[in-house]
């Protein structure tokens, strides 16, 4: 049996243990997917090959981590710098970045949706800037410091910290921070995201499965919001490709994961 995991911290909320479990029962793959709380991402690597895995998704605050842990990085995820799944392939750890497909699929139905604005420069937003970008998408990130704005601006992204910032009219504010995932934090300050809101056509939150302050208050002005269950949908269903080396197609995966939210 194939064992494959999730490194995060915080990991013990993740839905992707039950979505991964439930597409390789239905398909009949002999693999089993669990969870593991990783607090130093600098042991991702060494405990990857600990557990002999065959393959691990990796979730915040690890992803810049999980890229140097890999021998190779193939695709979109070696222009970003940041990776979110790997697979053991020949002894080598191989890195892939399936978020930033999947949360532009997530949103494709929304097709008002011009100027975004990325709260937070970590991981997520560095996957995700540059995508949304690439699809024609004006995109501007906003963080509470300078950290990690440099190399967005090296990638042609228009950064600015919360000191800097003067606000602008924004389609979609988008929360790629973890503030709300396991305390009741804003990404910003209330005023200011309050500011940015009332414009907004959609608030989306890439924490998934609960609402999170920034989405109760994007509830509260009356703006339309999501959370990130679609994105984890998404990006589940590649990444479960590319642990099963390709041999069930989309169509094969997503359903079964895709009832692990009816669970």
């Amino acid at each position: 049996m194939r064992l494959f995991a999730i490194f995060g911290d915080p990991v013990e909320h993740s839905r992707s243990p039950l979505m991964h479990n439930l597409a390789f029962k239905a398909l009949r793959f002999n693999a089993c997917y669990t969870r593991v709380h990783l607090k130093d991402g600098s042991k991702l690597r060494e405990r990857f090959l600990d557990l002999s895995l065959s393959g691990a998704n990796v979730t915040v605050p690890h992803k810049e981590e999980a890229f140097k842990a890999c021998d190779e990085v193939r695709g979109y995820a070696k222009k970003l710098g940041v990776v979110n799944t790997i697979v053991l392939e020949d002894g080598k750890l191989i890195g892939y970045n399936t978020d930033a497909d999947g949360f532009v699929h997530s949103i494709a139905e929304f097709t008002r949706i011009k100027r975004v604005l990325l709260l937070g420069s970590g991981g997520t937003a560095k996957a995700l800037a540059p995508k949304l970008t690439e699809c024609g998408y004006k995109v501007v990130v906003l963080n509470r410091s300078q950290n990690g704005l440099d190399h967005l601006r090296s990638a042609g992204i228009e950064c600015y910290t919360h000191d800097e910032f003067s606000s602008h009219n924004f389609d979609l504010v988008l929360n790629t921070t973890s503030a709300g995932l396991s305390d009741d934090s804003l990404p910003a300050r209330e005023d200011l995201l309050r500011d940015l809101l009332q414009s907004a056509l959609l608030a989306y939150d890439v924490i998934y499965g609960k609402m999170t302050p920034f989405l109760e208050l994007a509830k509260s002005l009356g703006v339309e919001y999501k959370d990130g269950s679609s994105m984890l949908l998404a990006q589940g269903v590649l990444a479960n490709r590319l642990f099963t080396q390709n041999l069930f197609s989309v169509d094969e995966i997503e359903p079964e994961m895709r009832r692990s939210f009816l669970l």
